[in-house]
C-alpha cells in the first residue's frame, strides 16, 4: 500500500520486482480505500495484520480491527524504547476489549485471543 503521491522510481522498483502495490489516497495512505480496493479488486475480505506497532495502531485507529490475537511468552523484556504493539494512538484512548478465548501451551506460553467489536 502506498498513496498516490509516491515517486515513479518507486512504483518502477516494485513493479521492476513484480511486487504487487495498491495506491490508495493523496499525501497518506488511506487505509480505509486501500482496504475496500482489496475486497472489490482482489475479493480479500479477511487480512492478517501481523505489523508493528506503527501499522497496528493506525489500522486500529481506522476502525479496521476487529480481532486482536496476543500471543506472550514465559519471559519479560523491559528494555527502554521498545515499540509498543499499538503505538501513535490517541492519549487517553483506549479500545474496548471482549475475550473471545484463551489457549495455553505447556512451555508457559498464552494465546489471547479478543474481539474488538
Amino acid at each position: 500500500m502506498t498513496s498516490e503521491d509516491v515517486s515513479k522510481e518507486y512504483i518502477d522498483y516494485l513493479n521492476g520486482h513484480n511486487i504487487s502495490w495498491i495506491a490508495a489516497g493523496k499525501e497518506h495512505v488511506d487505509l480505509k480505500r486501500a482496504m475496500e480496493v482489496l475486497a472489490d479488486e482482489f475479493g480479500i475480505k479477511c487480512l492478517a495484520l501481523v505489523g508493528g506497532g506503527k501499522i497496528n495502531g493506525s489500522f486500529l485507529k481506522a476502525g479496521l480491527v476487529d480481532e486482536i490475537n496476543l500471543l506472550i511468552g514465559p519471559g519479560v523484556d523491559g528494555r527502554i524504547g521498545q515499540p509498543a504493539v499499538f503505538d501513535g494512538l490517541t492519549s487517553g484512548a483506549s479500545t474496548p476489549l471482549t475475550l473471545k478465548s484463551v489457549k495455553s501451551y505447556p512451555d508457559g506460553a498464552v494465546w489471547l485471543r479478543y474481539l474488538t467489536k
